[in-house]
Formats: C-alpha cells, structure tokens, sequence
C-alpha cells in the first residue's frame, strides 16, 4: 500500500471539501451536466488517441500503482539474490524451484536457471518482458497525462456553454443562476480532476518505470550470474553498481568488516 499517494489524495481533497464547507452550502458544487462535460468529454478524446482496451488497462494499471505500489528497492533485489546464490552453491540450480520469490521477473529468472536454459535465451526473454512491461506503464503514464491535460479544457468549454446558455436567457432570472453554475462549475471539475487525480497518477506512473527499468535489470543482471554459479558475494559487489551512492558505500563498508 502506497501510503504518500493516499495521504496526498485525501490531504487535497479535503482542503476542498473543507473551503466549500466553510464558504457555504456543499450541495451548490454538484452539478451533473459539468461532471458529465468534464469527465464525458476527457474520455471521449482520451478513447480517440488510444483504443479503448488501453485506456482501460492504463486506469486499472493507474489505480494499483498509484494505490497498491510495491516499493522493491534495488537493494532488497541484491539481497535476494545473494540468498538465491547461496541456495544453488549449498543444492545446486534445482534448488530455486522451491525458493520463495515475490518479484515476478526474478522468480520467473531463477526457474529458467533451474530447468537449464542457455543464457542466450533466458536474456532474452527477459529482457522482452521487462520492455513490454515498461511500455504497458509509459502507455498508461501518456493516457493519464492525456485524461489531464483534456479535463481543463473541457472545463472551459462548459464554462463557454454556460456562459452562451445565460446570455441567451438574460430576459429570465431563474434560468440565470443554472447556467452561471454551469459555467463556473465546469472549470472548477476540470482543475480538480487533472491537478489532484489525473496528473498525480501520470507522474507516479512514470516515476515507477524509471525504478522498474534499474530494478528490472538488476534482477536480470543477477539471474545471469546466478546462473553461472558466481560466489555470492561476488554476485553482491557486481551489482553493487546499481545502489545509489550513499548505500553502495553503506554495502562496501559492511562488506569490508565482514
């Protein structure tokens, strides 16, 4: 569970709901014709620059990273696969069938080593679906920034209806205050939307590829020496390189009192 992103969410949420609350009648910023010109019209264009089975794999792969964000570090990587590595010098390669691995591409690495495929190949494979996964988050990182970018210019354009639909009813008072709320309502919809959901989700998207494309080819790095028998600690100062500079001095430094 991602706790910043939903401490964040529910922090900026309710600064709004608060001045509404304080300002007056909470009822007054519900309008269903500016949610519908909004979030209508953003998915409308959205559905437009990519098919529809993207957008809707982007808004669920959104929703579990934004929310269900699994922070693997690169240096929990590299001490699991000193474990791993210590695991097939004491049982050999069979024994990682029964390791326990959470990461995906890590587990599905040490069961190639473990059934014998050619490094080749196991490099390949790999790498294929770290890059695919890697397009799968840059894809849904784009349709989020294009849901953004879309929901304030559709708040304009409410506000331009709105502001058409009272002009042409200035003869009648009581239509006036419908079409002003349209209007205002619409912008205030399209801000919210982009600046508090749609955006923050783009850049946590695109942040979490950054650290799948280190963390990923970490792991593929290390089943790579896991497979060719490497001595644990070895294993470990080799991908020593892929720590930022304060740990990688913390591992040296443990490593050297060892």
């Amino acid at each position: 569970m991602d706790i910043a992103t939903i401490v964040g969410a529910i922090a900026g949420l309710l600064v709004i709901v608060i001045a509404i609350a304080i300002g007056g009648d909470f009822g007054s910023f519900i309008n269903v014709p500016s949610l519908l010109i909004v979030v209508g019209g953003g998915l409308s264009v959205t559905v437009m620059r990519f098919p529809i089975s993207n957008v809707l794999s982007a808004l669920a792969l959104g929703t579990s990273v934004a929310f269900k964000n699994r922070k693997d570090t690169p240096k929990d990587k590299i001490d699991k696969l000193v474990e791993l590595a210590d695991l097939v010098r004491k049982s050999g390669p069979l024994a990682l069938e029964n390791a326990e691995i959470d990461d995906p591409i890590l587990k599905k690495g040490a069961q190639m080593v473990a059934d014998g495929y050619e490094e080749e190949v196991l490099i390949g494979m790999l790498e294929l679906e770290r890059d695919l996964y890697l397009q799968r988050l840059d894809e849904a990182a784009r349709i989020y920034k294009q849901f953004g970018d879309a929901a304030p210019a559709f708040g304009m354009i409410g506000t331009l209806v709105g502001l058409v639909q009272m002009l042409s009813t200035m003869d009648d008072p009581a239509a006036i205050g419908p079409s002003m709320a349209v209007a205002l309502l619409t912008t205030l919809y399209g801000a919210v939307l982009s600046n508090a959901i749609a955006l923050p989700i783009s850049d946590k998207l695109a942040t979490k590829a950054k650290l799948e494309e280190v963390n990923q080819t970490l792991s593929i790095d290390g089943i790579t020496h896991l497979r060719a028998n490497r001595a644990p600690q070895l294993i470990k100062e080799m991908l020593l390189a892929y720590l930022p500079e304060k740990e990688r001095q913390i591992a040296q430094m443990e490593m050297a009192a060892a």
